[in-house]
Order: C-alpha cells, then structure tokens, then sequence
C-alpha cells in the first residue's frame, strides 16, 4: 500500500503556467524514492506541488488514502509531510537549538522532548546546539534543514537537491543520514543531480522528462540500463 500516491499531478507557478504535465509516482511506507531528470525537467516544481507551496491545476495527491491536493503548506505539514527545500532552509542568524525550536512549530508543547531527540538522532548538532546556523559548513547546515523537518516527526520527508554544492565527502555523510531515516521508517522522496549516488540509496526511481514520467522502476535496474546512463546518468 501506498502512503503517498500522486496521480495526473499538473501545475506551475501561476495559472497560466504548467511544467509539471501529468506526473505520477507512489512511495511506500519507510521507502526511498528518487525523482531524476534533466535539468527543467519540473522535478523540483513537482515537490512544491505535493508539499502545498504551490497549487496544483489538476490531479490527485493522496497521502495515507487522504487527498491533500490544494492543502495549504501548513496544513500539509500538519497531515505528516515535511519538505527540505534546496536554498534559504536553515535561519541563519539563530543558534542550531534556535532553529530546531522553529521546526516544532507545528506542536509546540512537544519542542523540547523532540530537540533532544534531533540531538540524539544527528549528533554533530548536539556538538553545535549554540552555534550560529550561518557558520555550520555547508553538509551541517542540510542536516540542521532536514532535522528542523524532522521535528514534525513526518510520515514523509520530501528533500530538494539536498547534496547541491556540497564537497564528495559531505554529500556521502549526507546520503548515509538519508538511508539511515529511511531505515527508522520514515519514507524519503527525492530530487537529486547526484543521480547515481541517489540511485544507489533508493529502492526505486522516476526520471521525469519536460514535466511527465519518462521511465520507473527499480532503482538498481534504471542505474544498469545503458540507455538510461548514456541519456541521464552521464555514460
């Protein structure tokens, strides 16, 4: 069974704009799911459009059998989606506690059992608690974004190029932070240039092409078959 299923997903950034045409894709439970494609492809628009930050003009997004299609951002979150976008997702003029503190917005009277969680859970936070966001290194501050999502404690966690302009070995810690909420049963849905890196953590895959599937599958299988290598995945 499903717990996100988008159907016929089309929308853009206005009315009159539609870069997302029809896509469609499911996560199950605890599953790590990517989103690959060509740059312009929509991928990113497509995540705004199930996290709530833009509105679709048709289709479905059901989340745990309930159609949240048109939902605000909030209520969203609320429903048990969070979204990590790729720039401007950390405050960084507030300590790392300071921006946890922000992230449990939703059930404030939980904040404080659920930071100490995030410290357990991503301990180089709990080293940074007092620190500025803004002189975290750059793989630090994605982990301070993500864990701000996880205050939500999400049944979905939707990430937005989360290795972008990170060194090699920063997005390796960062996909391993990944597997490792996806193995404490959070389900993953994720856009990613790294697209073999993202592969190789994903039980499967979409590589969506002008804003519609182009093909899906087992993430190890996409990642073998020479057609897909040579056309997405740099040879």
């Amino acid at each position: 069974m499903s717990l996100l299923r988008v159907e016929d997903l089309r929308g853009g950034y206005s009315a009159a704009d539609e870069i997302v045409k029809g896509a469609s894709l499911a996560v199950a439970p605890g599953e790590i799911v990517a989103i690959i494609g060509p740059n312009g492809a929509g991928k990113s628009t497509l995540l705004k459009l199930v996290a709530g930050l833009l509105k679709p003009k048709a289709g479905h997004v059901h989340l745990a059998g309930e159609d949240i299609a048109g939902l605000s951002a909030m209520a969203v979150s609320r429903k048990g989606l969070a979204f990590v976008p790729q720039e401007k997702n950390v405050f960084g003029s507030m300590s790392v506690r300071e921006n946890l503190e922000m992230g449990g917005y939703v059930e404030p009277g939980k904040t404080s059992e659920r930071i100490e969680a995030a410290f357990a859970r991503f301990p180089i936070l709990a080293e940074r608690r007092r620190q500025l966001a803004r002189t975290l290194s750059g793989g630090e501050r994605q982990i301070l974004a993500i864990a701000m999502a996880m205050m939500v404690e999400p049944k979905i966690l939707l990430l937005d190029e989360p290795t972008a302009g990170l060194s090699p070995k920063a997005a390796e810690r960062l996909f391993d932070t990944v597997k490792a909420i996806g193995a404490s049963g959070v389900a993953v849905l994720m856009v990613e240039q790294n697209a073999l890196e993202a592969l190789g953590i994903s039980a499967r895959a979409y590589i969506l092409v002008l804003g519609k599937n182009e093909r899906e599958g087992e993430a190890a299988k996409l990642a073998a078959d020479p057609e897909i290598r040579r056309l997405f995945l740099g040879g």
